[in-house]
Parts: C-alpha cells; structure tokens; sequence
C-alpha cells in the first residue's frame, strides 16, 4: 500500500510538570496529485488536525509524507484527512 511504519523509541516528551518517556510512531504513505507547494501545504494542515499527530513531512516531487505520531494513526484516518485537502492516498 505504500505504507512505511517504524517506532522512535526513547523519544523524550516534557509536560510542565516533569518529563516522560514516549515512543513516537513514523509512518511514511504516498499521496498522488500535488504539484505544488500550496498542495503541500494542503495536506500537511488537514493531517496536523489528526489528534496524535506531531509532525508532518511532504517531500513534493515523490508525493512522500512522513508523518510522526504519539499513537499509532489509523491510515483511515490519514486518508481522510489526506482526500479533505483534494488529493489521494496511494495504494
């Protein structure tokens, strides 16, 4: 399906009171249909809004987006999001 997950583990997190350990998730999918840089941005705002989420990488010219989560993210999820802003989720 184009899906690429690995885990980051000992990631550190801090909240005001004192500091946890998290492993975050990075999953990395393939989106069709950008050109340009406002597509980019399209899809990198509507898959911010997914609770959980805490980063979102677009490399424009293969259509890779990286995004890195506190959870693991439904890809049903991800293409929603990715379909609200006007484009395709791969596979």
């Amino acid at each position: 399906m184009g899906v690429q997950r690995k885990t980051v583990p000992g990631h550190r997190t801090a909240d005001r009171t004192h500091h946890k350990e998290t492993s975050l998730d990075c999953t990395t999918y393939t989106v069709t249909g950008m050109t340009c840089e406002h597509c980019v941005a399209s899809v990198t705002e509507e898959i911010s809004e997914i609770d959980g989420v805490t980063d979102v990488t677009v490399d424009l010219p293969t259509g890779a987006v990286t995004v890195t989560s506190d959870r693991p993210v439904d890809v049903t999820e991800i293409r929603a999001a990715v379909e609200a802003a006007g484009y395709t989720l791969a596979g």
